[in-house]
């Protein structure tokens, strides 16, 4: 009897959250059975919020693997924000159940696989949250995670507006900087925040 070799599994991986002034940026990780296609997979920033909102219940319920990272603002501005994007992404892998054989990354660059208890390879893919649908699924989570997460900013630091523009540069934004100053979840490091300091 021949026994069947066990799938190499993938996970996708994306971020949400990199431009925003305030926030964390958030990154998720998802692990799709293979041969199982989730109708409807695309580019987060494609979909409507509601679309996201049920994509992600049912990406969540089929999924072989999913887990959250997060780099909350004062991460962003000791580290910078791609660092703070790349760990967001290990503590992503990192609460996966079931350890991936492979890793796709949305962008040019991938964070480091360094401590990781398991051996896996890495790659990067341009645009992969369009064409990749580990990595749509994940750029759907972690948009939705983030989204709901700046929702309940907004209970904590009213006057921002964080429910609506999600911390993003927006004229509301900057107007509410200039009138209230920068809360704990502003990035201090990026300009728009900086001239935004009370003297």
């Amino acid at each position: 009897m021949t026994r069947l070799r066990p799938a190499r599994l993938t996970a996708g991986v994306d971020e949400a959250g990199r431009g925003p002034l305030a926030g964390p940026v958030v990154a998720a990780a998802v692990i799709l059975a293979p041969g199982d296609r989730v109708e409807g997979l695309a580019d987060s920033k494609l979909l409507s919020a509601a679309r996201r909102e049920q994509l992600a219940v049912e990406i969540r319920s089929r999924c072989l693997g999913w887990g959250v990272g997060w780099a909350d603002a004062a991460e962003v501005d000791a580290l910078n924000v791609l660092q703070a994007t790349f760990l967001a992404m290990r503590r992503a892998l990192f609460a996966l159940r079931s350890p991936p054989a492979h890793v796709i990354v949305d962008g040019n660059c991938c964070p480091t696989l360094a401590g990781f208890a398991f051996p896996c390879t890495i790659e990067a893919v341009v645009r992969g949250d369009g064409c990749v649908a580990s990595v749509s699924a994940a750029s759907i989570l972690a948009k939705v995670t983030r989204d709901a997460f700046m929702r309940g900013l907004e209970e904590r630091y009213p006057g921002y507006g964080l429910a609506q523009h999600k911390g993003y540069c927006t004229p509301a934004h900057l107007e509410a900087l200039r009138r209230l100053g920068p809360s704990p979840v502003h990035r201090r490091s990026f300009a728009p925040v900086q001239s935004s300091v009370l003297p």
